[in-house]
């Protein structure tokens, strides 16, 4: 069924931007640059910053003291040369003037620029974000409410396997050695190896996933892909370690797999559009 038109509008784009060895200028040195710092590095990208010495947060200081990815200017913003060879810009100032000035000259060089409090200064908006090793989830209000951003993050992150950032590693290990054995892309070939992945996924839970090593992996596909079959942790020489058991207030059980993620989604969505007047 084709969506309500005139429901799209309003959002905005969410993409995984890779930054990965690009030239990001950060300007700032508080509380907010330092968070802008983390998710840079994270993206694995080359940061400089721009700020004066006198005002570091001390993660800011600690972040230029350890990271050779970062090249610091003990100074304010001097202008169009700082933005050259430059593929994205983030301020983190008090000034708001000199926010906007900054904003003007990378529109005029189609520079991407968030503007920090400025949702007008924004080509992009950073949200309230889950991580863990490959598994990135953002909650974005389109910079109307970070604080409900927040809390919508938490309850999304409680709800979260606990194994679920080893799991995602490890399948995309096994993604890569099933891609050597059986290469090429689309076809016949791509649609088997996209189905038996899927149903691996589904079978399997997160914490079993988490656990594979090489020498499973090499079971699982001599025993499951070449057999076109899903065995079992076990049938490929595993063993799932026992968790103690979670429940809930009312004594249900707590589903500690992505069925309990789902749901921890759609109590969350739940919580906005009851909290909405």
């Amino acid at each position: 069924m084709p969506p309500d038109l005139a429901s799209l509008h309003g959002g905005s784009l969410l993409l995984a931007w890779q930054l990965k060895d690009k030239h990001v200028l950060i300007v700032g040195s508080g509380d907010v640059a330092s968070g802008r710092i983390e998710s840079v590095l994270v993206a694995d990208a080359r940061i400089t910053l721009v700020a004066p010495r006198a005002g570091l947060n001390p993660l800011t200081q600690w972040f230029i003291d350890h990271s050779d990815r970062i090249t610091y200017h003990d100074r304010l913003f001097s202008g169009p040369e700082d933005l050259a060879g430059v593929d994205m810009v983030l301020t983190a100032i008090d000034d708001v003037e000199a926010s906007r000035k900054i904003c003007a000259l990378c529109r005029e060089r189609k520079i991407p620029v968030n503007v920090a409090d400025i949702p007008p200064s924004c080509d992009f908006y950073f949200g309230s974000q889950i991580r863990s090793g490959p598994l990135q989830i953002m909650i974005s209000t389109n910079g109307r409410s970070p604080k409900l951003a927040n809390i919508i993050r938490r309850k999304i992150e409680e709800c979260i396997p606990e194994h679920a950032g080893e799991a995602i590693e490890k399948v995309g290990e096994l993604r890569s050695k099933l891609k050597v054995r059986a290469p090429g892309v689309g076809g016949d070939v791509g649609r088997r190896r996209m189905r038996w992945m899927v149903d691996i996924c589904s079978s399997w839970d997160m914490e079993e996933l988490a656990l594979l090593d090489d020498k499973m992996m090499a079971r699982l596909l001599d025993e499951g892909w070449e057999k076109n079959q899903v065995p079992k942790l076990e049938d490929i020489g595993g063993h799932a370690k026992k968790s103690a058991s979670h429940t809930l207030e009312n004594g249900g059980p707590l589903v500690p797999t992505a069925l309990g993620f789902v749901a921890g989604v759609a109590a969350a969505a739940l919580f906005v559009l009851v909290r909405r007047p």
